[in-house]
């Protein structure tokens, strides 16, 4: 539970914008999600661009976790963290030479592969080098995920992935490369799904598509289905975990593995959103005639996704005394950061206490996608960090 009492005492003496980190959340999240794979001998990665701040990622690796990456340098970070190169997968759409040459050095588990020319590049450096490099085929299944058209990423339309009709020339490319070795197949639809029936959709493409590589001859050891499951902005005190039991029974029911398969995920959001929250404090109320805004310290430069994605996330006034808690009067508020731009905008008519300067607001579930996207523009500050865990620790970069 988001302990608002233990924050505002912690945070009342330091500068702000910070990210809050809970700590404890984000390891019964791990706990929780780890045990429901483990019932149906799941493998788990975690989506390195949802979050690779230090502390959350060493508690990732902890937990028996691996690393699902889209960049060579979140390739390094994994193997810097301590996550084994044996658990390490390297997705994206544009992975670099330099990018492909350290990932073979290092010899990741596999690439997941988007492209017939992709792997016609991992080929020749593969053989550059004298190694042999493991891919998996990312196939665009054309399943819609039902989310903002932002971030989905498995339709017709998307340029992620292979398509059905490009099967044929992949498999023809495989045969004659021989420093890769097809280990499998590789599927993400998108994110921030929240309807589980469209899983049950993809595991109906993966399993044709499992058929089709297994009627000409590629047994394959391996179907990863990417991840994408949702979690609650807005009630994340209502739902700090998402239910990983439900989502990973929907793929040992519908999913028909071979003897000898493995299924592996790579999941996100749903394990870090809820342990983060953007802490700010209001620097001016500003009355107007149709409108009230709360300007806050913070801005778009620390949380994208709302000027992004126009994604909603809740936004609380933090008790800091009496006449501020749920018997005080609401009133409506754009909030907005300081950013020289319109679009720096957290949320409009935002229903909230009555605000002054100085007070603290917190902009909950904003540990996926908020950190990591953060910018310097307008040459902001580093940003800072309150971590849950005892003592308190405030750290900056």
């Amino acid at each position: 539970m988001f302990d608002r009492k233990q924050l505002v005492n912690a945070i009342s003496q330091q500068e702000t914008p910070v990210y809050y980190y809970d700590l404890s959340l984000m390891q019964q999240t791990l706990k929780t999600a780890k045990r429901a794979a483990d019932v149906h001998s799941f493998h788990v990665h975690y989506a390195l661009k949802a979050n690779f701040n230090e502390r959350i990622l060493k508690l990732i690796r902890d937990a028996g976790i691996g690393a699902d990456c889209v960049s060579g340098n979140e390739v390094r970070k994994a193997i810097e963290i301590g996550f084994h190169p044996s658990d390490i997968v390297f997705a994206g759409v544009g992975k670099s030479d330099r990018e492909i040459r350290d990932a073979l050095s290092h010899d990741i588990f596999a690439f997941n592969v988007e492209s017939i020319q992709e792997l016609k590049v991992i080929n020749t450096l593969a053989a550059a080098q004298g190694v042999k490099a493991r891919v998996a085929l990312r196939i665009n299944p054309n399943v819609d995920a039902q989310t903002h058209h932002y971030i989905t990423t498995g339709l017709d339309e998307n340029k992620f992935g292979i398509a059905h009709w490009q099967l044929g020339d992949a498999v023809e490319t495989l045969s004659q490369s021989e420093h890769l070795e097809l280990i499998g197949i590789h599927f993400h639809i998108g994110s921030q799904i929240t309807d589980l029936n469209v899983f049950k959709s993809l595991c109906v493409k993966v399993n044709e598509l499992n058929n089709w590589f297994d009627e000409r001859g590629f047994r394959l050891r391996v179907l990863n289905v990417g991840g994408g499951l949702g979690v609650d902005y807005h009630e994340p005190d209502a739902h700090p975990i998402p239910d990983f039991s439900a989502y990973f029974s929907v793929f040992a029911d519908f999913l028909e593995r071979k003897p000898g398969q493995e299924v592996h995920f790579e999941l996100g959001r749903a394990l870090v959103s809820q342990c983060g929250s953007l802490i700010s404090r209001v620097l001016y109320v500003k009355h107007g005639l149709k409108k009230n805004f709360l300007i806050l310290d913070a801005g778009m430069t620390e949380l994208m996704r709302p000027a992004l994605y126009q994604a909603y996330h809740q936004i609380e006034k933090l008790d800091t005394g009496e006449g501020t808690g749920h018997d005080a009067e609401l009133q409506r508020y754009d909030v907005v950061g300081p950013i020289c731009e319109s679009s720096d905008c957290f949320g409009k008519e935002v229903l909230l206490p009555s605000c002054e300067r100085g007070d603290l607001i917190a902009i909950r579930t904003a540990g996926a996608y908020g950190e990591v996207m953060a910018s310097r523009y307008n040459l902001r500050d580093e940003i800072r960090y309150l971590y849950s865990s005892a003592p308190v620790d405030v750290s900056a970069d």
